[in-house]
Order: C-alpha cells, then structure tokens, then sequence
C-alpha cells in the first residue's frame, strides 16, 4: 500500500514561488495517476493538477502558467513548482495517488485511494 508524504509548504509573499515535493513509500509512483488538491478553510477540497502515468499532465485554469507537475520516476517523487503565488492559492495542499487511468474525470477526489496528510501554503498579500 502507497504511502503518500508532501513537504515544501511555507509562507510566502504574493507573487513569490514554492516547490511542493511528494515522495512515496510502499508503491511505484510512475504506476499511479498522481493529483495535487487543496483545501482553503471553509472550502471544499479542489483539484489542482494530475499527472498521468504517460506523463501527460492537467491543470485547473486557475493555476495554468503558473504551476507545473512533473515525476522523478528515480526519486519516486512527484513534484508540483508554484509560480507567481497569489492570495488565493492559500490552502492545505494534498497528493494523492489513483490506480486507474483519469483522463476527463482527473479532478474527482473519490477516484483517488491514497493521501498524504497535506502541507500547508500560505500566500500574503
């Protein structure tokens, strides 16, 4: 069974950059449809970005230019490089891992069986 584990989280300024890391333990991660969600206080959890085992990746329009997902298939690390950070990126961030192939339906947190515990961003104005 995948263990999932992110760090990298921090406070940083608006416009400022983090680099948000994933490492896995017990699993492949090149095997695995791997997602960033978020969760702001009193927010629902939302996707951010997925990565697909082919190493195509997606990202919510919000995010697109600004952040980018890729793979460390010898790391067995996933990472997600945030740029131009705003206000509104704060939030708890999670990975998570799918067994399955998500094309359209990437973004759907119950098609993902394994989580980490979160790091959190924080972004001042």
């Amino acid at each position: 069974q995948v263990q999932l584990v992110e760090s990298g989280g921090g406070l940083v300024q608006d416009g400022g950059s983090l680099r948000l890391s994933c490492a896995a333990s017990g699993g492949t991660l090149s095997s695995y449809t791997m997602g960033w969600f978020r969760q702001a206080p009193g927010k629902e959890r939302e996707p951010v970005a997925a990565i697909r085992r082919s190493g195509g990746s997606t990202y919510i329009d919000s995010v697109k230019d600004r952040f980018t997902m890729s793979r460390d298939n010898a790391k067995n690390t996933v990472s997600l490089q945030m740029n131009s950070l705003k206000p509104e990126d704060t939030a708890v961030y999670y990975c998570a891992a799918s067994t399955a192939y998500l094309i359209t339906n990437w973004g759907i947190p119950e098609k993902y069986g394994y989580w980490g515990q979160g790091t959190q961003v924080t972004v001042s104005s």
